[in-house]
């Protein structure tokens, strides 16, 4: 995914704010060989960019005076109740140096399991998305989950996932995290029918006759 960025001269509170005014968004590009570098973008092209999925999650080529770079998202600050991006953070990305990214999971095939069919599991998708480590080449736009094959109560582990070449699961600790549970759903116990209540209520006591005269 390919944006523009611009060079930007000047720096601190009152140069981003009136950057922000005339509808740009302060940045910075930093790692690799080169000098932290400061950027501007346009706020409603950056907006949009930023709700696709591929923008947070892939290698970026960003187009910086007529020059084109790899670099990667790393911090986006919105503004607390505007539709405001107040400022972006990217790094440069080495070709030859491992990152740590966190991938979406795109899960498929639930709806076609056994688990849901014929056993009316309710499916829970208790990690959304994974930290992995690989090289920019291999990174993924996403990693995708097949479902089809979860039986009544079964438990996806991260085990059980087919992750790209060269990509790897960064645990941090965690060996074998759930992904994926089924669970079958309660069955309630049936009230005991009105008639079974009743046989089973003692008989009342029968009323004492009027003594004679």
């Amino acid at each position: 995914m390919k944006f523009v960025a611009f060079e930007r001269a000047k720096q601190g509170t009152g140069a981003s704010r009136r950057l922000r005014i005339s509808g740009k968004t302060p940045g910075i590009v930093y790692g690799g060989e080169g000098q932290p570098q400061l950027i501007e973008l346009d706020h409603n092209a950056l907006w949009h960019a930023l709700k696709k999925e591929a923008f947070h999650a892939s290698v970026l080529e960003m187009e910086l005076a007529g020059a084109t770079s790899k670099v990667l998202l790393r911090d986006v600050q919105y503004h607390p109740f505007k539709q405001q991006v107040l400022h972006i953070d990217f790094q440069r990305v080495d070709a030859k140096t491992r990152l740590h990214m966190k991938v979406p999971l795109h899960f498929k095939g639930e709806e076609e399991s056994e688990a849901v069919k014929l056993n009316h599991n309710l499916i829970t998708h208790v990690v959304t998305e994974l930290e992995v480590s690989c090289l920019p080449s291999d990174l993924p736009e996403f990693i995708e989950v097949d479902l089809s094959g979860l039986k009544n109560g079964d438990t996806l582990h991260v085990n059980d996932l087919k992750l790209p070449k060269g990509v790897k699961f960064v645990s941090h600790g965690k060996v074998n995290p759930v992904v994926v549970s089924a669970v079958a759903p309660r069955v309630e116990e049936e009230p005991a029918p009105a008639a079974d209540a009743a046989a089973a209520a003692p008989a009342p006591a029968p009323a004492k006759g009027k003594g004679k005269k």
